[in-house]
């Protein structure tokens, strides 16, 4: 019991749960597709984010070491994913006049901010495209050695019909139909599925950054990018690869396809055995994606009102492997609901900060107590079911019979795993100031006023003032710590 459960993940390579062992003894090795620095990341590109910093967690909970690579693509993925066209990078710094730089720069850096307001912990290694280009040319090197490339003018290109099982990860055969509308036709290409791995100089418009090899000037492929940098920093094979569902389609394929030939393996899994991706985020029953429009951002979710972690609450309380669809509705609710949370927790506090599985159920005090981290052990270790994990709080919460020592370290525990801050977030902190149309000073006065005729038995006068600040958007919840307000537009069932 000393770590907890084994946990059972769900594995893209053959759809199928399995219990997960790291290679080495004590240490886990994750690899997550990072963003393209070319515009402000929308509410979909950061359920990437928060999955795979919840798949971390859980295992730091067990005890292990951590190694987490997260990549920041400045350069070499086009418009539309497309291996011809222009950089997305050089489009945004040609539609702004700015330098690439410049542009990779900022959106890296609101990229660092959202990932900051949502509690991601700090990732190991935060590895730039541009900076491994050397070694991405090292790497074709290999692939042309072995013949598994071929040059035509636009670039060089992985023969796809060279590749072992490809597209196995997407259970695609090799040019399936729903997948060749993705595709471009390019000169020269033997195969729609070819994908390159080098994009030779361009005659339309030369690139604004490009880079001398041996096939000319030109920038690397997109795909090629986080073969080479995972290589780098976790090493010839590695425990787990993450991102979303659509790079289970062609770009970790293609990964797939160069990895395995570059290492001169047969099968995926003996590059990286464990594949994990997040479901989609909609948008009014759509996939959220940029070429859309504009596209919500976090900085929105907070313009409405919301604390920033009412988001990635929002996204914990679905499964990763589910749909979700954002809406203002889901929102609030999710606001309300964590608020609720915040105020049961309130009374325990301080509370305990146990690190890890083992050091949480030393510190209980009877079997009641560890029979509930089990339960949350074995909730969260199933494939990170996080809506069980919250459900399990939530009992725990409302278990008279359990001693709140115990509550605060099971609580405490739960926000190891699912980092919403639960010891220092206030209910008052996800309160949405600008839905209400009085101060907050002559609210507390009203409360107080409510509580003072409650304690001289005037129930009348109690009521008069509720129903007061009910017509004043405000509602108020009585709690054993005393009452509390919210706006009642917080909740949509009021």
């Amino acid at each position: 019991m000393t770590n907890g459960v084994t946990p059972r993940l769900f594995n893209s390579l053959g759809r199928t749960p399995i219990d997960f062992r790291p290679a080495v003894p004590g240490r886990v090795t994750i690899y997550s597709c990072g963003p393209t620095v070319y515009s402000d990341p929308h509410l979909g590109n950061m359920r990437p984010y928060v999955f795979s910093d919840t798949l971390r967690r859980l295992f730091e909970w067990k005890g292990l070491e951590v190694v987490q690579a997260v990549n920041i693509t400045d350069v070499g993925h086009m418009v539309g994913d497309t291996d011809l066209g222009e950089d997305k990078v050089e489009l945004a710094a040609r539609q702004q006049d700015r330098s690439v730089w410049e542009v990779t720069r900022h959106y890296t850096d609101r990229y660092f901010a959202d990932l900051a307001e949502l509690n991601v912990l700090p990732h190991t290694h935060s590895p730039r495209a541009s900076d491994y280009v050397p070694q991405m040319i090292d790497f074709i090197k290999v692939l042309e050695e072995r013949g598994f490339t071929y040059q035509v003018e636009s670039g060089v290109y992985f023969d796809t019909g060279r590749s072992k099982d490809y597209g196995l990860l997407a259970l695609k055969a090799l040019d399936s139909e729903s997948d060749v509308a993705r595709l471009e036709i390019v000169p020269g290409k033997r195969s729609r599925a070819d994908f390159a791995v080098w994009r030779g100089e361009r005659r339309e418009q030369q690139r604004l950054v490009h880079w001398d090899s041996p096939w000319g000037p030109g920038v690397p492929g997109w795909h090629l990018e986080c073969s080479v940098m995972s290589r780098q920093l976790l090493g010839d094979v590695f425990d787990i690869h993450t991102g979303g569902v659509d790079h289970r389609e062609i770009h970790h394929v293609n990964e797939i396809a160069q990895s395995t030939a570059f290492l001169d393996v047969q099968h995926a899994r003996d590059w990286v055995p464990l594949w994990m991706h997040n479901e989609f985020m909609l948008f009014g029953q759509q996939k959220m994606a940029k070429s859309r429009g504009r596209m919500p951002v976090l900085r929105d979710v907070i313009d409405a009102g919301h604390h920033p972690l009412v988001f990635r609450y929002f996204l914990l309380n679905a499964h990763y492997r589910s749909q979700m669809d954002i809406s203002d509705d889901g929102l609030r609710s999710a606001s309300a609901a964590l608020r609720r949370l915040l105020g049961r927790v309130a009374p325990l506090r301080p509370l305990p900060a146990p690190a890890t599985f083992a050091a949480a159920c030393a510190a209980l005090t009877t079997e009641a107590g560890r029979t509930a981290l089990r339960q949350v052990d074995a909730a969260v270790s199933d494939d990170l079911n996080t809506p069980r994990v919250l459900a399990e709080l939530n009992g725990v919460l409302r278990d008279d019979a359990l001693a709140d020592t115990d509550k605060a370290i099971v609580v405490a525990a739960v926000d190891v795993l699912l980092g919403l801050r639960l010891s220092t977030l206030s209910p008052d902190d996800l309160t949405a100031k600008g839905e209400l149309s009085i101060s907050e000073d002559l609210i507390n006065e009203l409360v107080a006023a409510r509580t003072a005729a409650r304690g001289a038995g005037d129930w009348a006068q109690a009521d008069r003032i509720r129903a007061q600040l009910t017509e004043l958007g405000v509602r108020v919840v009585d709690t054993p710590a005393g009452p509390r307000w919210e706006p009642v537009a917080a909740d949509p069932q009021h």
